[in-house]
């Protein structure tokens, strides 16, 4: 993939993951010579994937990692779901990586520096946002009013569905609009009795399956791509080499590629944006060799920055001018601000009596959803927004025995046997936005490379808490309404950051005074310049979020080619 690098380049693209994918395909297919600036290493579809295909056994500690090293070099990282033996390649050192948080407001930044970033290791859950979500600033006066409305990203959802690849059903639930899906994942027996226990309980809820980035049909172009049929291996987050989910690496790069128009380089560290103030254009970037530590310089008509919503506002903090005092487009002052993640890690489990003459086969890359349905019409409770339940059915096998005491053909045969059936459900709940949750840059620290490090002040408001006790509450009474026994509730706190869905802190916005971009995504001081990565959210809704900041990048790369052709950019 790497290219002359001296060449002119019609568009500078920092970041690889979800975004930065995407950016450079569209980009590419539009006829720019593109360059795709990585921080971290190169990783070569299927290549590099070096835990794919290992068995528990195959593993020192059955795919757990050791705990001294754990401890010692990813103590943010081991608390993501996926940080694993066979995936720990996929996070970052975070000794070697550090940030800070105030003493009282801890804050879970999970990265990986890497080419295709963390659309490597993201768990592919893909709901478009509603025009209630596009909406729902200005009808309760928290944030500011979205530029956009749903009518305006809808043919953008249309199209990166098209090409990525989301399985899922058409539910016709109009504050979860239907997209462009391949067929859905089966539910399996117990989650299909629950869907019709839930169609007969509620008027208002709703058990789907869950809508994912997997490919069940491939398309012509997926197959073209070198795509295949989800294999249902749950290996998802060690890279697949089927390309059957959709990553950097198995779908926008090597589309990007096949136009010749890529140029990409890894080791590649952004240390700022280059503005000139007799043109109010940026005109490039800064560069750090993540290895020699050399400086470079890269110029372009225009820069996507998609380097992570943390990561590109800390690039457009460091980018200071006597023009840009504050951090690059930041006459409103509110670059840095609004940071959110959704509240998660409560809900509920319980067993399911019955169909124990029933199992599953395969490792199926989904579960179920129950979309939102608190204050969609109105704000009826003592909380504002919602919350939507992702979770499942399965059946106790022999891992639940693994702690229990026992010798003897009869033990062994008794390990052998699955157990009951149980059905859990947790929470992910909107986050407000509010001017208080930030990132700024350590007045006093920097990293092995110069550049100062992150520092993040957020915490869970009044709202979200609020928010968690019904979750807690209504998952209760809803596994009991349904027939579950004894059903039990969960309530892990953990730090804003752990749903890895952070968001904001270079929103977009109607007024410059305001907010840092408009409505395509565009910097208000800096037209050529463009953030589509998660910073450029307003709200948060509490659907995943990925496949929206697919979505605003294509839509805005098309602007910015317009923009350009026109002679405007």
């Amino acid at each position: 993939m790497n290219k002359d690098t001296s060449a002119p380049f019609d568009a500078i693209v920092v970041g690889s993951g979800i975004s930065g994918g995407w950016a450079a395909k569209e980009l590419c297919e539009r006829g720019l010579k593109t360059l795709i600036l990585e921080r971290g290493k190169d990783v070569e579809h299927g290549t590099d994937y070096i835990g794919e295909n290992l068995d528990p056994w195959e593993m020192k500690f059955r795919d757990s990692v050791d705990r001294k090293l754990a401890d010692s070099q990813y103590p943010e990282q081991k608390k993501c779901y996926a940080f694993k033996d066979s995936t720990k390649h996929f996070f970052v050192n975070d000794n070697d990586h550090p940030y800070t948080t105030d003493e009282d407001k801890p804050f879970s930044w999970i990265r990986g520096f890497h080419l295709g970033g963390r659309s490597l290791t993201w768990h592919r859950q893909s709901y478009r946002l509603s025009e209630m979500d596009f909406q729902s600033n200005l009808k309760d006066g928290h944030g500011i009013d979205w530029p956009i409305r749903y009518g305006d990203v809808e043919k953008w959802y249309d199209h990166v569905e098209t090409f990525a690849g989301i399985s899922g059903n058409r539910d016709g639930l109009p504050h979860l609009p239907d997209g462009q899906f391949q067929p859905p994942i089966d539910l399996n027996c117990v989650e299909t009795e629950l869907q019709k226990r839930f169609a007969k309980t509620y008027d208002d809820r709703h058990l789907i399956i869950g809508r994912c980035a997997h490919l069940t049909e491939p398309t012509e172009e997926q197959l073209d791509l070198g795509r295949g049929r989800c294999q249902s291996r749950n290996q998802c987050q060690r890279g697949c080499s089927f390309g059957a989910y959709f990553s950097s690496q198995s779908a926008t790069l090597p589309a990007a590629e096949r136009t010749g128009n890529l140029t990409t380089l890894t080791d590649a560290i952004v240390h700022s944006v280059i503005y000139d103030p007799k043109t109010g254009k940026a005109t490039g970037v800064r560069v750090i060799n993540r290895l020699t530590k050399e400086h470079t310089e890269y110029k372009a008509r225009v820069i996507f920055l998609c380097a992570s919503t943390l990561g590109t506002t800390q690039l457009m903090l460091n980018s200071t001018s006597e023009a840009f005092p504050n951090g690059f487009a930041n006459s409103s002052g509110a670059l840095g601000h609004y940071l959110m993640d959704h509240t998660s890690g409560a809900g509920a489990y319980g067993r399911m009596d019955g169909f124990d003459d029933q199992y599953y086969h395969g490792r199926r890359p989904t579960g179920i959803y129950i979309p939102r349905f608190r204050n969609l019409d109105n704000n009826k409770l003592d909380f504002l927004r919602g919350y939507g339940f992702q979770g499942g059915a399965r059946r106790l096998s022999w891992r639940g025995t693994t702690r229990r005491p026992g010798l003897g053909a009869e033990f062994k045969d008794a390990i052998q046997k699955p157990g009951p059936w149980m059905f859990h459900i947790g929470a992910f709940g909107e986050m407000l936005p509010e001017y208080s949750n930030s990132i700024s840059l350590d007045a006093h620290n920097t990293d092995k490379w110069g550049i100062p490090i992150p520092h993040m002040s957020c915490v869970y408001g009044n709202n979200e808490e609020k928010m968690r006790e019904d979750i807690l509450k209504t998952s209760e009474e809803m596994l009991t309404s349904l027939g579950l026994k004894d059903v039990t509730t969960y309530n892990v706190k953990g730090a804003p950051g752990i749903a890895i869905h952070e968001m904001g802190t270079a929103r977009m916005g109607r007024d410059s005074k305001t907010s840092v971009l408009n409505s395509h995504n565009q910097c208000h001081d800096a037209p050529n310049v463009f953030v589509t990565d998660g910073s450029c959210m307003t709200s948060s809704a509490c659907q995943n979020p990925s496949l929206t900041y697919m979505a605003l990048t294509a839509r805005a790369a098309s602007y910015a080619v317009e923009q350009m052709q026109t002679g405007a950019l």
